[in-house]
């Protein structure tokens, strides 16, 4: 069985990339990125599966306590917060991704709302930094298999984060050779 990693899709915004099983990076490692653009000027998006042990509230000072949780989404502009989420243009300034996602909008206004009770935290997805590409850098990547394309089958899985194993869940999706791969140790070492 032919185990090598890659596919036809093509990168674009709303679709998701799976990395590479054997990728051994801080923050790509058994990454999912969800793709927010790609154009002939580069790609950006956020992982979805780097969680970090801190409250929003401990980064972000003065935003109402909502418990949720809080990805490192990239290695650029880690010291920014950056958000997804459902409730379209009730944010001013928001912009949609793709299938009811939009990223962004007005801050002090999306954290009124959230104080307020009028946006549920369940409809909000924070993010430390972004993942980023120059023009041509993520396709060169893609060619040399580092990334898998994949769709997105649910909208509303992007914006959960509960979700335990989403990169094994996505590898599953994509046929049986990527399901063998899903199931492969991190450490080859420890067999």
């Amino acid at each position: 069985m032919d185990l090598s990693f890659s596919n036809r899709r093509k990168a674009r915004k709303g679709r998701v990339l799976i990395a590479d099983p054997f990728t051994d990076d801080d923050y790509f490692g058994r990454a999912v990125v969800y793709i927010c653009d790609h154009n002939s000027e580069g790609t950006f998006g956020f992982v979805l599966n780097n969680f970090i042990d801190i409250d929003l509230n401990e980064v972000a000072k003065n935003f109402p306590d909502i418990k949720s949780n809080i990805s490192i989404g990239g290695p650029v502009q880690t010291e920014h917060i950056f958000f997804l989420h459902t409730v379209g243009n009730s944010i001013e300034g928001s912009m949609e991704v793709d299938d009811g996602i939009y990223i962004g909008g007005n801050y002090d206004q999306l954290k009124q709302k959230l104080d307020d009770g009028e946006i549920n935290p369940k409809e909000v997805r924070f993010f430390l930094g972004y993942s980023g590409w120059s023009a041509g850098q993520l396709q060169e990547e893609i060619d040399n298999h580092s990334w898998i394309v994949a769709p997105v089958l649910n909208p509303l899985e992007i914006m959960d984060d509960t979700v335990i194993d989403i990169w094994s869940n996505y590898m599953r999706r994509q046929g049986k050779k990527y399901d063998i791969l899903s199931r492969s140790p991190i450490d080859f070492n420890v067999n």
